[in-house]
């Protein structure tokens, strides 16, 4: 019997002859304008996000294709096709997103008005070892980063919502390792097992369309995700293994390890992030998620359906009680140490309509997700999130993009009690608990931005944002932010 050919495959057919794709992106509501990704190392989220059927393997081969984004230089000396024919991809490419202030500053606080630019280059190494060494469904994936600059929204006391991602953790050195693992893959992408260093949202909780959008409550992961620091973070990693199955082409299960290190975010260990060594492993976690990916429409209308929770088992410090059960802030004693901690979330983006005639990602895509922290260990207790991404509604720039998204953190009871007894004790606004001016309960931000696909491998996105409850503290003024974002993948 002849196999029916969906339009999803079709177009993955035709998209990989032209070499536009970054690895299993499909095209359908995960690429940005014309295949080139919004930065280095989201192929990782990418292969998360893709249904089975759309994974396009060559022809007697167990290996995801090789991330091969859109790039301003894609073959330079021809290197880049004779390394590829050898299973050897090599990317590199730059992310820079500069804000200023244009609102209101609350006066009293010593903060300011101010603009500032933040960014980074990242170089990537993908290996599929199956075509260089004959490894069935073996391929090995590293990333290294040099990072720049600070967010402008700290400029005017927010802690919560960085107005610039692609800041920190880099280690403010030219040579910052971010991650190194092997993964083999079996029966053409049922069962996939990676082992390394690995950043635990790499896989989990994470959307590669994320981060057409700038504010760190966005992307590259709900910025609560990242609350509990036994949950590393690009661009910090863990020793880890991972384990993904698919019982069906258009779900999944993913579970794993992943060794919690003290001061992982620390520079003092982790400035060149080449610390491998286990001798500061104080936990480990253990994430579930499971994921459903249906196209609905005939095959117009994509979507990604992702429910999760993790476990760790590391010692945290109360945001509230000591050792007896008091208010640390009262009595002066440190905060009483917490044995591990749980998060849960579930994320949604749902293509709603397909511009009939346009390429498989232009359309209308709702963006939603919900995630909790443990509040007795956490600053940002639960964060909610939704948002709309529009590409493809031009006909003559078919590769350009609208967004907006919205994002509202709710801090931690528990944490706001604590700030509120250390100002009754006379603790100075700016040092209390998390850095606040005042007692923190909940933030809110919009961003927008329109993404233009300047030309190959390069956008730019000018973008709007507005805080409200800056840092999620009622005492500072709303304000907005005017910026933009650029990402040029160089080869």
């Amino acid at each position: 019997m002849k196999k029916q050919i969906s339009p999803a495959e079709t177009f993955m057919a035709r998209a990989v002859s032209r070499g536009t794709l970054l690895g299993a992106c499909t095209g359908i509501a995960l690429c940005v304008a014309g295949g080139a990704v919004a930065q280095t190392s989201l192929n990782p989220s990418i292969r998360v996000a893709t249904p089975l059927n759309q994974t396009p393997f060559a022809p007697g081969s167990s290996v995801p294709p090789l991330p091969q984004p859109e790039a301003l230089w894609p073959d330079p000396f021809g290197w880049n096709t004779w390394l590829r024919d050898r299973g050897v991809a090599i990317l590199l490419d730059n992310t820079n997103e500069f804000t200023g202030n244009i609102g209101s500053v609350t006066p009293g606080y010593g903060l300011r008005m101010g603009s500032s630019n933040a960014g980074q280059y990242g170089l990537e190494n993908d290996i599929d070892w199956e075509k260089l060494a004959g490894w069935t469904g073996f391929s090995t994936h590293a990333v290294a980063v040099g990072r720049y600059g600070i967010p402008a929204s700290r400029m005017f006391g927010d802690n919560m919502d960085p107005s610039s991602e692609i800041y920190g953790g880099g280690g403010n050195v030219f040579f910052h390792f971010v991650y190194g693992y092997g993964e083999e893959t079996l029966w053409k992408g049922r069962f996939d097992v990676a082992a390394g260093r690995i950043p635990f949202l790499n896989d989990f909780s994470s959307n590669p369309l994320y981060c057409n959008f700038m504010n760190n409550a966005f992307c590259g992961n709900p910025k609560a995700s990242s609350d509990n620091t036994a949950h590393s973070s690009y661009p910090d990693s863990n020793w880890a293994l991972r384990l993904r199955f698919r019982p069906t082409t258009t779900t999944y299960i993913q579970t794993g390890v992943y060794f919690d290190q003290a001061g992982i975010y620390g520079v003092q260990q982790y400035r060149t992030g080449l610390k491998f060594n286990g001798a500061d492993i104080n936990g480990e976690t253990v994430p579930v998620e499971i994921g459903w990916e249906p196209t609905f429409g005939h095959g117009t209308l994509p979507g990604h359906y992702k429910i999760g929770y993790a476990r760790d088992t590391v010692d945290h410090k109360d945001v509230y009680y000591d050792g007896f059960g008091n208010a640390w802030a009262l009595t002066g004693l440190p905060p009483r140490q917490d044995h591990g901690a749980n998060a849960a979330w579930f994320l949604v983006d749902q293509m709603l309509h397909h511009f009939k005639g346009g390429a498989s990602d232009a359309g209308v895509t709702f963006l939603g997700g919900f995630y909790y922290n443990t509040e007795k260990i956490s600053m940002r207790s639960e964060q909610y999130e939704a948002g709309f991404l529009a590409r493809g509604f031009w006909a003559a720039r078919p590769h350009d993009a609208i967004g907006v998204n919205f994002s509202y953190i709710r801090v931690s009871p528990l944490a706001s009690k604590t700030q509120t007894l250390q100002l009754l004790e006379g603790v100075a606004p700016g040092s209390l608990l998390n850095g606040a001016y005042g007692p923190q309960s909940y933030g809110m931000n919009l961003e927008a931005n329109y993404q233009i696909h300047v030309y190959r491998g390069i956008t730019f996105a000018p973008d709007f944002q507005y805080y409200f409850n800056p840092g999620g503290q009622r005492v500072l003024h709303d304000t907005a932010m005017l910026g933009f974002k650029s990402h040029i993948e160089l080869f």
